[in-house]
């Protein structure tokens, strides 16, 4: 059975331009979400909870795990990269969740939920589409309510740094709901 694809809040066929706007531009500033897909609907399983974790996942080869350190390897491949042919900075943000949240469950008891309080990426070069990086996440300090994970993310080829982040969790006691 096909899916029937579902709406897309940019798929309006009107939107509300203020006046104060110059028609010239909002005329562009539509034609660029266009030009970059906003107005594609996306099919009903790619709605499904957990669909993104699972799609970035997929792009992500674990190399090292250690209490406290996580070495992997990401390919930037076309779906995650953006028209200008390198890894979109959206997808970067997106694994460091993903991999800065997994280093710290390397120190962080189960019972203990993490709850991110912040995040800061410097994004110092782009990766091209096709290549391979290299991301080591490690902790940097993890206490009773409180654990902080850094990340460099360094091109395979080059050795080059691509991306630096930071991520702070917060240690809260789980749910007993």
């Amino acid at each position: 059975m096909a899916h029937k694809p579902s709406s897309s809040l940019c798929a309006s066929p009107s939107p509300k331009v203020s006046e104060e706007m110059d028609p010239q531009h909002a005329e562009e500033t539509l034609h660029f979400f266009t030009v970059m897909g906003a107005a594609t609907l996306v099919p009903d399983p790619c709605n499904a909870r957990g669909f993104f974790d699972d799609f970035l996942r997929s792009f992500i080869t674990v190399d090292l795990i250690q209490r406290g350190r996580i070495t992997c390897t990401i390919l930037a491949k076309s779906p995650i990269c953006n028209g200008y042919g390198t890894l979109h900075g959206g997808a970067v943000a997106s694994l460091v969740d993903i991999l800065s949240h997994a280093c710290a469950r390397t120190v962080v008891v189960e019972d203990k939920e993490l709850f991110l309080g912040e995040t800061s990426i410097s994004y110092l070069s782009a990766t091209p589409i096709d290549e391979a990086v290299v991301a080591n996440a490690s902790v940097v300090k993890s206490g009773r309510n409180l654990t902080v994970v850094a990340l460099d993310f360094k091109l395979k080829k080059t050795e080059n740094s691509v991306y630096i982040c930071h991520s702070t969790y917060y240690n809260m006691p789980a749910s007993s709901l």
